[in-house]
């Protein structure tokens, strides 16, 4: 886990859009450097050092504008999954566009029992995907959850394939 946030964290506090980035919005290894700058300066060096991660989050995560560069910046720093309690339904869509994949907790008490720096391990996760439910297992703790989705069978098609530029460049092939 290389990031624990909590409830309504906005697309703004994932990715700031000031004035002093906006040039930038295409160049996504300059703004990845910004990354939960409002909320954690050191997520992006963090992510770097491990290799990416999962972020761990409360309710109604992503919630506020519908910028894609909230899900890409994490993406480009190897982010692979987000848990959390629940999301807004717009970036939740993003983080699926970005192959990125979008867990909610069973239990909110699961969220308590997991910290900034667990080693989370998901066996078999495209196996699983198509049962409607993940079993995250924490490493760190000796734990194990059961983590669920909403995904839609296409929104499933277009995690497996590593993205939706990927899932339609598979339509060409």
């Amino acid at each position: 886990v290389l990031i624990k946030v909590g409830d309504d964290v906005t697309t703004d506090a994932i990715m700031p859009s000031n004035a002093k980035l906006l040039p930038y919005r295409s160049n996504i290894p300059y703004l990845s450097e910004f990354c939960f700058s409002l909320i954690d300066k050191d997520f992006p060096q963090r992510a770097k050092e491990n290799g990416g991660g999962v972020i761990l989050a409360g309710k109604n995560y992503g919630q506020g504008s519908s910028r894609e560069h909230a899900a890409l910046a994490p993406l480009y720093l190897g982010v692979k999954a987000v848990i959390a309690k629940s999301f807004a339904r717009i970036h939740m869509q993003n983080l699926v566009n970005f192959g990125l994949l979008p867990l909610i907790f069973t239990r909110d008490e699961d969220y308590e029992d997991i910290q900034a720096g667990d080693c989370l391990e998901v066996e078999e996760a495209r196996k699983q995907l198509g049962d409607g439910v993940i079993k995250v297992h924490n490493v760190t703790r000796s734990s194990a959850y059961v983590m669920k989705h909403n995904l839609l069978e296409r929104q499933m098609e277009i995690i497996l394939a590593g993205g939706f530029l990927n899932y339609i460049k598979s339509w060409m092939t």
